[in-house]
């Protein structure tokens, strides 16, 4: 399943990393003047897996409308480290604008504060992303992003300052380019079927990812929130211009009309990261919250 400079791509390499817990991944040092590791010897050198097919059509309707609110919890190193909310929002220029905000409580705050929120940019009906945002301060840095995806050209243009100093970097993809927020939303929305293949390039952490994943099976899931039959998509997400470096990704998406994100469940360079649904809100619908001290079962 699923950083905020990393805070959101944790989210997509843990809900799938996503992170789906935004927890900062310091293995991306935005100091060009850190200790860079070894070179690799040659023979070990890792590539880009490639993308040899583009993401299937997607479901209609979608599962999902605006007012929906979803509140996850966050865990890192076996310890509750926050909490994460994804809210959709009113249709803004003919764009489907998807808030995430992620904040870590008082325990963690002693390893790593983060307080941040993001914007996902989304076209109503395809869900691909036009424009995504940050504003994030990990620890005493604050670092806001602007990353513009031209479709046409399949670039990304990143705007960024850091600590009051901007940058910018500019990347590519192939078939698809997305972000963290707006991956797990496409993701509700695929065609799921045992063995179904998926791959796609994502944006985070400053940095452009290959997302590769397959559909693993259906699987019962019990978690304080209710029992839920599911769809278990595995993964790993390797950083475009540094093939080595890669994220495992485990994401559980509900299987009725709401494909709700359950839990994800990935890596940093903590350790293991896993957000889990607590509560959501749906338009025309009861709120539903977490009850219990269950574990999570599956």
């Amino acid at each position: 399943m699923i950083a905020m400079r990393p805070a959101l791509a944790a989210l997509l390499f843990s809900f799938s990393s996503a992170a789906w817990a935004q927890l900062p991944d310091s293995d991306t040092s935005d100091d060009p003047k850190a200790p860079q590791p070894a070179p690799t010897p040659a023979a070990a050198v890792a590539t880009l897996p490639a993308c040899n097919q583009r993401l299937p059509a997607l479901r209609s309707p979608l599962a999902f409308a605006p007012g929906e609110v979803l509140e996850f919890d966050l865990d890192a190193m076996g310890a509750n480290a926050g909490k994460m909310t994804m809210q959709v929002q009113k249709n803004q220029n003919g764009s489907l604008p998807v808030q995430i905000k992620v904040q870590t409580n008082s325990f963690f705050s002693k390893v790593r504060r983060v307080d941040a929120t993001a914007m996902s940019y989304l076209h109503p009906k395809t869900l691909r992303t036009s424009r995504y945002t940050e504003d994030a301060t990990e620890n005493e840095a604050h670092r806001t992003v602007d990353v513009a995806f031209n479709t046409k050209d399949r670039k990304v243009r990143v705007d960024y300052t850091l600590k009051g100093k901007k940058g910018q970097s500019n990347y590519t993809y192939d078939h698809e380019g997305l972000d963290v927020g707006g991956a797990i939303y496409m993701m509700r929305q695929l065609p799921m079927k045992e063995g179904l293949p998926v791959c796609f390039d994502v944006y985070g952490v400053r940095r452009m990812w290959r997302m590769t994943a397959t559909v693993v099976k259906r699987e019962h899931v019990s978690m304080p929130l209710g029992e839920f039959e599911a769809w278990h998509l595995s993964g790993v997400a390797v950083r475009q211009d540094k093939p080595s470096m890669t994220r495992e990704v485990h994401v559980w998406i509900s299987d009725d009309e709401r494909r709700l994100p359950l839990a994800a469940v990935g890596t940093i360079d903590l350790g293991a990261v896993r957000a889990t649904l607590t509560s959501y809100a749906r338009p025309g619908e009861k709120a539903k919250q977490a009850e219990g001290k269950e574990q999570l079962k599956w």
